[in-house]
């Protein structure tokens, strides 16, 4: 079966990039008819904050991006203890005890020689004494010691990848205080839930090649892998000046429709053209990760505005309804109530503001040049009921009695009527309004 993960740490608040990642990775899962595991990596506890834990879980809710399991890395401490002591006994874990100024001037000193800055495995040649000795100055941490040779792995996005192990530093797994760090602790959890497909930024190709062979040292199977380009501004600006901006929180109080930022965030950097679906389901039938390319991709957060009204425009009314029923809409008008307003809301906060119109709670907007014109034209109104026929007839008739035509016509009942100048078609608009 194929299991796939989203591993946010809740160190801070989701942004457009971190959806993408959890996207992705939730569409392998629907595709293939599998499971999704969301996993809080919590093992930082000086920044890891519930509050952020239970924002994360807001987030991916309200975009449907719904789990079949949840863990938090800081239950499963036990997991990594044994992983680590396993590692210990094969030798493939071991203590290191440089501290953070000891280890720049190493890698100044490589640089100046022109070699590349990766830790010289010091630690391996210490005698135990000399590790007493270190351990009652400082506390040791702990690096995982690669083998030599390349690593190599097909990936679902970059293809064919191949890294030198001597190209990279043996990570470090366990810091000095003994908190875990991201990589044995990534692994442990992946291999235990057996997670099959992982998505990640670019930004991690090079964790993946130290991760294989952790998985390999474990006994575990090698999940496939996929690299998505970053996402940059809409100049090519680095998109990380901005996530304050871009939080899903903040679109979700910009009015931004949840399924509009998950249509454009499943196809942008592809060479599938964006379609605003209706579902979820509809995303991932047509979701193809080997679509997507390379190159950094730009995103531009004014093109959610429009996605957003296109997804409202073509809402059919059961879709709606709850909603309309909300704000007080009566259900023998609910239908033609959505039927006149949808093609003129942008965002779902728009919807109220037409039906207090509706309700007559509104300041009629009247030019002092039209004010005896409208007042003609309002004495002219037919009583109560009004239908689909009753505009039309209407402005016939004041047209006849006062000679305006046109947009001198039309324009000034419009804003006389909603307080608008623009607005539905006032035939399917006035039968709903309540003549003050």
């Amino acid at each position: 079966m194929t299991v796939t993960r989203f591993a946010p740490s809740p160190t801070g608040f989701l942004h457009i990039g971190n959806l993408r990642t959890a996207l992705m990775n939730r569409l392998i899962a629907a595709q293939q008819g599998g499971r999704f595991v969301l996993r809080l990596d919590d093992t930082d506890p000086e920044r890891s904050m519930p509050e952020y834990a239970e924002a994360i879980e807001q987030d991916l809710t309200w975009l449907g991006l719904t789990w079949d399991t949840m863990i938090r890395q800081s239950d499963r401490l036990a997991l990594y203890d044994a992983a680590a002591d396993r590692l210990r006994a094969s030798g493939r874990l071991y203590e290191c005890f440089e501290t953070p100024a000891e280890l720049e001037l190493k890698r100044r000193s490589q640089l100046a020689a022109g070699q590349p800055p990766v830790y010289d495995r010091a630690a391996l040649r210490l005698t135990d004494e000399e590790k007493d000795a270190l351990r009652a100055g400082r506390p040791g941490h702990w690096r995982f010691r690669l083998d030599p040779g390349r690593i190599e792995w097909k990936d679902g996005i970059l293809g064919d990848v191949s890294i030198d192990a001597s190209s990279v530093s043996d990570p470090v797994l366990i810091r000095g205080d003994g908190q875990y760090l991201y990589t044995l602790a990534s692994v442990v959890d992946d291999h235990d839930m057996g997670i099959t497909d992982i998505v990640r930024g670019s930004d991690h190709v090079t964790n993946t090649a130290t991760q294989i062979q952790m998985f390999q040292a474990l006994g575990g199977d090698v999940p496939r892998f996929a690299h998505h380009s970053l996402l940059t501004g809409p100049g090519g600006e680095a998109l990380s000046k901005r996530l304050g901006t871009l939080a899903l929180r903040d679109l979700r109080e910009a009015g931004v429709e949840p399924m509009a930022l998950v249509s454009l965030l499943a196809r942008l950097g592809s060479s599938d053209p964006v379609v605003v679906q209706r579902s979820l389901g509809d995303v991932a039938e047509g979701f193809r990760i080997d679509a997507f390319g390379s190159a950094p991709t730009k995103f531009n957060p004014d093109d959610l505005a429009p996605l957003s009204a296109r997804f409202l425009h073509e809402m059919e009314h059961d879709e709606v309804a709850d909603d309309l029923a909300a704000i007080g809409v009566p259900p023998d008008q609910s239908a033609a109530f959505w039927k006149a307003i949808r093609g003129n809301i942008e965002k779902r906060s728009e919807i109220p503001e037409w039906w207090a119109i509706c309700q007559g709670r509104f300041e009629p907007d009247v030019d002092a040049e039209d004010a005896d014109f409208v007042r003609t034209a309002i004495a002219m109104l037919p009583d109560q009921p009004w239908d689909g026929n009753t505009w039309k007839t209407w402005t016939g008739a004041v047209k006849t009695e006062t000679g305006r035509k046109g947009r001198g016509l039309f324009m000034p009942l419009r804003k006389a009527l909603t307080g608008r100048s623009s607005g539905p078609d006032m035939s399917e608009f006035l039968p709903l309004l309540t003549r003050g």
